[in-house]
């Protein structure tokens, strides 16, 4: 029978789903991407530039669909097997719950109503992710309260609706929403002056300034809004999976801590450094069969796509084209948030 299912809005979502027979009678979700042979990430609707998009000969990229690849690779032992679904931000949520994608990977933020309303549940934090808001620099403000009665667009059908109007109300300011569905929507409005602000997370104001017309146009104000922990999302019940996604994360944190990386992975199997490496790696067994994977689960990841600072360089850092600092997703040895789990 299905694990605990913490609200009725996941178990009619159960009841309406296309969940396998087998999985209802008893087995896991793990049990059964491993069986089927694939796992279903969240993509995106159109473009979430730097975290989830599409290159010039039409394959996924990212941030986030590393992560895809990195989770696919631990469990199925290639990246080749993350099937990545298109899907819209609005969409997320009821595609978990129907089962027609395996995991959220996108950027998602971790709220009191989505942990214990919609039947799902969260990794440890992968990404900090600060908001704030960026004004056309015409308007010469220095603040958000200098956009006092403007036009601001946002996502539709994410937390910085509800996060922007908690600022504008505790801050006394009055605005005028215009939402959107696809990013490339709110951009093009942005961009052809249909509002005067976009508030949003702070990645996603920054590919947006990067790729305008003129860059010069636009700053993003030193105002944050909110600090918001990204985690990675499962259904409610699925322990053995969020097992999985969280070690997977501690091992691209922990790998970049010891400064494992993919150049030099096979050097540090053949001779970990310590005893923990040797877990890690899978060079001393055990690690493994923890989490009903192979021991080398961990080694096969960074082989794959390297470790934390590799993945955050080349997709959103300083070896992209968005040059984003690491700032608080920088290791808490760097001044950062980030840390590795303890792996005994």
């Amino acid at each position: 029978m299905i694990k605990k299912i913490k609200s009725l809005a996941f178990a009619a979502a159960v009841t309406l789903s296309g969940i396998t027979g087998a999985q209802a009678e008893g087995q896991g979700l793990l049990d059964t991407i491993i069986e089927r042979g694939s796992l279903n990430c969240t993509g995106h609707n159109g473009s979430y530039l730097g975290f989830a998009e599409v290159d010039a000969n039409g394959a996924w990229q990212g941030f986030d669909i590393e992560f895809c690849k990195a989770l696919a690779t631990a469990i199925l032992g290639t990246p080749d097997k993350a099937n990545i679904v298109p899907i819209s931000w609005a969409q997320r949520f009821p595609a978990i719950q129907s089962g027609d994608i395996d995991v959220i990977i996108k950027v998602t933020g971790w709220t009191m109503t989505r942990d214990t309303e919609l039947g799902l549940q969260y990794s440890r934090p992968y990404f900090i992710g600060p908001f704030y808001v960026m004004s056309k620099t015409e308007l010469e403000a220095k603040s958000v309260k200098d956009l006092e009665g403007g036009v601001f667009c946002v996502n539709a059908g994410t937390t910085i609706e509800r996060v922007l109007t908690d600022y504008m109300e505790t801050n006394g300011i009055s605005y005028e929403p215009l939402s959107f569905e696809k990013g490339e929507e709110l951009r093009a409005a942005f961009y052809a002056g249909r509002c005067d602000a976009i508030a949003g997370f702070g990645p996603f104001l920054s590919a947006t300034r990067v790729n305008a017309p003129n860059p010069d146009d636009f700053e993003i104000l030193g105002d944050v809004l909110k600090l918001e922990p990204e985690g990675i999302v499962v259904r409610q019940g699925e322990d053995d999976l969020l097992d999985v996604v969280n070690w997977m994360v501690s091992a691209l944190l922990m790998a970049e801590e010891n400064g494992i990386t993919q150049a030099n992975v096979d050097e540090m199997k053949a001779n970990p450094p310590s005893a923990s490496i040797g877990r890690l790696l899978g060079a001393t067994p055990g690690v493994g069969s923890r989490l009903g994977l192979q021991d080398d689960w961990a080694y096969n990841v960074i082989k794959t796509v390297g470790n934390y600072g590799e993945i955050y360089s080349r997709t959103i850092g300083e070896g992209s084209r968005y040059k984003l600092p690491r700032g608080l997703n920088n290791l808490w040895s760097n001044g950062g948030l980030l840390y590795p789990l303890v792996l005994d």
